[in-house]
C-alpha cells in the first residue's frame, strides 16, 4: 500500500515545490524591483532638494525613463505627451485642419499641395499659393514648429487666411473651416502600360489596408494584369496591416509571419486567409528605408516564392514593441518579442544597446545588377526559400536582385537642399500653368509629350547661382537626367498631385524599370499559369 500511494504523493509534493518556488522567486523579482524604485527615488529627491540650481523633476523622470530604455535596443523608446500626440495621427490616419502640404520657402509658408477633398481643396487654394496672414497676423517667418499650432484644430472650427498669388495683384482671403483630413498611406497608383499597375506604399498606418485595397480594384478596372508594389522608404507601423495585405498575395494556410518572445502569451502566429490577388504576378521593391511591417511583406513573398524582391537590402528591423501608457498622457515603448519570416529568418540586425552594429551588406558587392544566389556573405545565415532558393537572414531582406542607385554629385544635392526644385517649378509654373493644362488632360501623356529643355536647365542654374551655389559643368552633366526628371515630376505633382510625380519619376527609376523587365521569371517563380 505504501508503494501505491508513493508516486501521487511525490507529484503533490513536485507541485507545491515549484508553486512556492515560483512565489518565492516572484517575491524576489519584486523586491529587487521595489528596492530599485526606492533607490531612484532616493536620488530623485536628494537631487531636486540640494542641486544648485531649480531642477524640474519631471524633465528628470523622462530623462531617467529615456536612458533605462536605452539600454535596452534600439526600438525601445519613451515618448512624450506631444509626440504620442503627433504619432497617434499618423497611425490613425487623419487628423483634423485645414487640409495643405506646406513648406517654409524664403521665409514664407507657402502651399505644396491641397489635400484632396480637404477644405483647403474645396475652397480653390491652390499649389504655390503663399499664406502671409493667419487670423489677421503675419505668418511671415514663422518657423515650421508653429505652422500646425496655427492651422490645426478641431472639426467645425475657423480660421481665416491671407493668401498672395502669383499673377494676381492683390491679396485673397479664405475663411476655411477646419475638418477631419485623411493622411493616405498609399502614396500613388496607376497603370504604368496596359498591364503593369504601380502601387506605392509609404507606411502601415491603421487605414492601409484598406486604401490598398481600393488602389488594386482601381488598377484591376482599368486592366491591370501584374503588379509593381514599391514599399521603398517605408518604415512599417501596424503589423496587422502587412498581414493583411501579405495575405492578399499569399494563398490560404501558409505562414506570413510569427513571433517568439519568453513570455509565452506574446508568442503569435500569422496564417495568410488567403486573398484576391494570389495569382497575379507581383514584384516588390525596398531599400534600406524599407522596415518592419515593409520586412514582413517582402519576407513572406520571398520565403513562399510569390514573386521577386528587387532593390537594396532593408533595413532589419525585427523587434516588435508594445506601447504602455502612463498616467500624464505620454507612453513608452518595450521590445517584447522578434518576429521571424516563414522559413524562420530573423530579420533583425546585430545591436548593442540603441547602436547597431556595423555589418557587412551583400550590397556592396558584384556589379550593379546581380542575382542574390550568386552572393557569398559568409556573415549573414543562409536559409532556402520553401522553392529551394538561397536566401540570407539576419540583417534585413537581401533581395533575388540588387539594383544600387546611383549616387548624386555635391550639385545635385545643393539643389535639393535649397529646394531649388520647387522654387524654380512655382516661378515657371506662374507663367506656363494654362498652356501645359491646356496642352496635357493626364499625368501620362505629360510624361510621355513634355521635355525640360535648354532654357529651363540655364534658369535653373542662374537661379541657383543667385543661392550661391557654384555651378559645376561635370557634376551637372552626370546628373542631368536626375535634374530634369526632378524639374519635371515637381510640375506633373502641381497639377496631378502624387500620382503625377511618380508617373513621371519611375520613368528615371532604375530599380522599378529593372523590375518591369522581370514579370516572366517571376510568374515562372511562383508557378502562375498565364
Amino acid at each position: 500500500m505504501s508503494k501505491k500511494f508513493i508516486l501521487p504523493i511525490s507529484i503533490i509534493i513536485l507541485a507545491l515545490g515549484i508553486f512556492v518556488g515560483m512565489k518565492i522567486q516572484d517575491a524576489v523579482s519584486d523586491d529587487k524591483i521595489s528596492s530599485q524604485v526606492r533607490k531612484f527615488n532616493d536620488a530623485l529627491e536628494v537631487t531636486s532638494r540640494y542641486y544648485v540650481d531649480d531642477v524640474d523633476s519631471q524633465k528628470l523622470t523622462e530623462d531617467a525613463i529615456k536612458g533605462m530604455l536605452e539600454g535596452l535596443d534600439p526600438h525601445s523608446v519613451y515618448i512624450s505627451a506631444d509626440q504620442l500626440k503627433r504619432v497617434t495621427e499618423d497611425f490613425q490616419g487623419s487628423f483634423e485642419g485645414i487640409g495643405v502640404e506646406f513648406d517654409i520657402i524664403n521665409d514664407t509658408l507657402t502651399i505644396v499641395s491641397p489635400i484632396s477633398g480637404g477644405p483647403s481643396e474645396k475652397l480653390g487654394i491652390q499649389a504655390g499659393d503663399k499664406i502671409v496672414k493667419i487670423d489677421g497676423v503675419t505668418s511671415v517667418k514663422m518657423s515650421r514648429e508653429d505652422v500646425p499650432k496655427k492651422l490645426k484644430g478641431p472639426k467645425g472650427t475657423k480660421v481665416n487666411v491671407t493668401i498672395v498669388r502669383a499673377g494676381l495683384p492683390d491679396p485673397l482671403e479664405f475663411e476655411i473651416t477646419r475638418d477631419k483630413i485623411p493622411i493616405y498611406s498609399v502614396d500613388a497608383s496607376f497603370m504604368y502600360n496596359d498591364e503593369v499597375g504601380y502601387v506605392k506604399v509609404s507606411r502601415f498606418s491603421a487605414t492601409t489596408y484598406d486604401e490598398f485595397m481600393k488602389a488594386m480594384g482601381d488598377l484591376k478596372n482599368q486592366g491591370m494584369k501584374k503588379v509593381v508594389l514599391d514599399l521603398r522608404g517605408d518604415p512599417g507601423g501596424y503589423l496587422d496591416q502587412a498581414f493583411k495585405m501579405a495575405s492578399e498575395f499569399i494563398p490560404a494556410g501558409k505562414k506570413i509571419v510569427y513571433t517568439k518572445s519568453r513570455i509565452r502569451d506574446f508568442n503569435e502566429e500569422y496564417v495568410s486567409e488567403g486573398g484576391i490577388y494570389n495569382d497575379i504576378p507581383l514584384i516588390v521593391l525596398v531599400n534600406g528605408g524599407s522596415a518592419s511591417a515593409s520586412e514582413i511583406v517582402a519576407g513572406a513573398v520571398q520565403d513562399w516564392d510569390r514573386g521577386l524582391i528587387i532593390g537594396e537590402t532593408t533595413f532589419g528591423k525585427g523587434l516588435v514593441q508594445r506601447q504602455f501608457d502612463l498616467p500624464d498622457g505620454s507612453a513608452f515603448r518595450v521590445t517584447t518579442a522578434r518576429y521571424y519570416t516563414p522559413t524562420g529568418r530573423l530579420i533583425q540586425k546585430g545591436y548593442e544597446g540603441n547602436k547597431y552594429k556595423e555589418t557587412a551588406n551583400a550590397d556592396v558587392e558584384g556589379d550593379n545588377i546581380e542575382h542574390t544566389n550568386d552572393i557569398q556573405d559568409s556573415a549573414r545565415p543562409e536559409y532556402t526559400t520553401f522553392g529551394g532558393r538561397k536566401v540570407f537572414g539576419g540583417g534585413g531582406i537581401t533581395p533575388d536582385y540588387i539594383i544600387k542607385l546611383d549616387t548624386l554629385t555635391d550639385y545635385s544635392v545643393q539643389l535639393r537642399r535649397l529646394n531649388l526644385f520647387y522654387i524654380f517649378t512655382e516661378r515657371y509654373m506662374s507663367s506656363n500653368r494654362n498652356n501645359i493644362e491646356s496642352r496635357f488632360k493626364t499625368a501620362g501623356e505629360f510624361r510621355d509629350g513634355f521635355q525640360v529643355d535648354d532654357g529651363m536647365l540655364s534658369d535653373l542654374k542662374n537661379m541657383a547661382s543667385e543661392k550661391e551655389v557654384a555651378f559645376n559643368e561635370d557634376e551637372f552633366n552626370k546628373d542631368k537626367e536626375f535634374i530634369k526628371t526632378s524639374i519635371k515630376s515637381q510640375i506633373a505633382r502641381d497639377l496631378w498631385g502624387n500620382n503625377g510625380t511618380y508617373v513621371v519619376w519611375v520613368e528615371n527609376d532604375d530599380q522599378f524599370l529593372k523590375a518591369i523587365t522581370m514579370f516572366e521569371e517571376s510568374i515562372k517563380l511562383a508557378k502562375l499559369k498565364q
